[in-house]
């Protein structure tokens, strides 16, 4: 399994326009900001939206502390997705959130 964390995955935003961020948590949560262009899939509501996403695409997936999005690539990594984990999540995130 792919993990990475915010200071890393900061860097990538930074040199490619073309990533793809899910963030796990509850709308609530995301409320209080997130990764700039993340889209917003509740862990619980991931495996009724799977089907949504490309599987030709790389995915960083991220929730407050790194638990949900652990579980959330795990889940993704079994059904054919290439997906990576932000560990910290956004907790350890230093970079601009909307």
């Amino acid at each position: 399994m792919k993990v990475t964390n915010g200071i890393e995955l900061e860097k990538v935003i930074l040199s490619n326009n073309l990533l793809h961020v899910i963030d796990v948590r509850e709308p609530f949560e995301v409320a209080e900001g997130t990764i700039p262009g993340a889209i917003n899939i509740p862990l619980g509501q991931l495996p009724q939206q799977v089907n949504t996403l490309n599987k030709e695409q790389h995915y960083y997936v991220v929730c407050r502390s790194g638990a949900r999005s652990l579980n959330a690539v795990a889940f993704l990594n079994e059904h054919g997705y290439d997906a990576t984990n932000v560990e910290g999540g956004m907790l350890m995130w230093n970079g601009p959130v909307e």
